[in-house]
């Protein structure tokens, strides 16, 4: 078994103490051109490379954030992930991306990794509805900033978007185009995110005279494209079938327009289909999807900002005012909308 190359090693082979190798490694500046150059060229013929552990032991100070999301198999949380990595890389920091899986078991593992791993912070869209995973992590005193979730009766910082100013913005939008029966594909009812969804869709019936019953809920499990082919098949056996729907993510609208082009149901023809994040797909979607556009990438680096603003990494700890930033969705219009009643 090969042995690890250790900082003993690259001084023995330059020619110098141990001192002047982690000087090179950490303070450059601090040793002479020629000396520098004679132990990097050490370090490049023994394939030394620092342990991060160890540095992290001596600093008391992680370079690693954790990122713990509801599910990688989403656009729309990669687009997250890329803006919180974007500017954590600019604070020299890197990032441990976990998947919970929308599963709170799931969860509460991840959060005791990085509570093993002594992560800088973490950024969190929990899964857990009753709070007691996010309660337990507290304890172990590291920052953490709620993504796609407002900081509701807590005191960290938060970074989400007006969701009920969504789900009116999609209703809005089918109401005005004469629809007065409209479905609701929702996702698992405990995500904070499907009921400001739903609360926001009832709204802006309220506005247009239309009561609750005009809105027909099919609650799935999870939300991907496999629980939306599911709702597509409960919603063609109604007999009494909406001319609308609207659902809580694009995955769940991709899955209903499979099922409804499975079926020879024309969208926006027969129904019309309104989706919520606009990820990438939306707009390449064999019917380019209407959908309630939301700033992943700006979230995830919005999150990153106040988490590395906490810890002293990107300004100053003492000064650091917890917050929630509440950004407003968008309304992109394409044709699976577009049919008039």
């Amino acid at each position: 078994m090969a042995q690890s190359v250790g900082i003993k090693d690259v001084a023995r082979v330059a020619g110098v103490s141990v001192g002047t190798v982690s000087n090179v490694i950490n303070r450059p500046d601090t040793v002479g051109p020629d000396t520098r150059a004679r132990v990097l060229s050490a370090i490049d013929r023994l394939g030394y490379v620092r342990s991060e552990s160890a540095r992290q032991l001596r600093a008391g100070r992680s370079r690693i954030m954790g990122l713990l999301v509801l599910d990688m198999g989403n656009p729309f949380f990669v687009d997250v992930a890329r803006g919180a990595e974007r500017a954590a890389r600019e604070a020299g920091l890197g990032v441990m991306v976990c998947n919970s899986a929308q599963s709170p078991g799931e969860e509460a593992e991840y959060l005791s990794l990085f509570a093993e791993q002594r992560v800088r912070g973490v950024l969190l869209t929990p899964a857990d509805a009753t709070g007691r995973n996010i309660d337990a992590f507290r304890r172990h005193g590291i920052p953490f900033v709620l993504v796609d979730r407002v900081a509701e009766g807590t005191t960290e910082c938060s970074v989400s978007v007006d969701d009920v100013a969504g789900g009116a913005l999609a209703v809005r939008h089918l109401v005005e185009a004469g629809h007065r029966s409209i479905a609701y594909v929702s996702g698992p009812p405990g995500f904070n995110q499907v009921r400001d969804r739903r609360t926001g869709a009832l709204a802006a019936l309220a506005e247009a005279g239309l009561g609750p019953e005009a809105l027909r809920e099919l609650p799935t499990e999870h939300l991907d494209v496999a629980a939306g082919r599911d709702a597509g098949a409960r919603l063609l056996g109604l007999a009494d079938r909406p001319t609308a729907v609207f659902c809580a993510n694009d995955l769940l609208a991709l899955g209903v327009l499979q099922a409804l082009f499975a079926a020879g149901v024309s969208v926006p023809g027969d129904l019309a289909l309104v989706g919520y994040d606009d990820i990438e797909f939306a707009a390449a979607a064999a019917v380019p999807l209407t959908s309630v556009r939301q700033p992943a990438a700006a979230m995830g680096a919005l999150a990153a900002g106040l988490l590395l603003e906490e810890t002293g990494a990107g300004g100053d700890p003492a000064a650091h005012e917890h917050r929630r930033v509440v950004l407003q969705p968008e309304l992109v219009v394409r044709r699976s909308s577009l049919s008039a009643r």
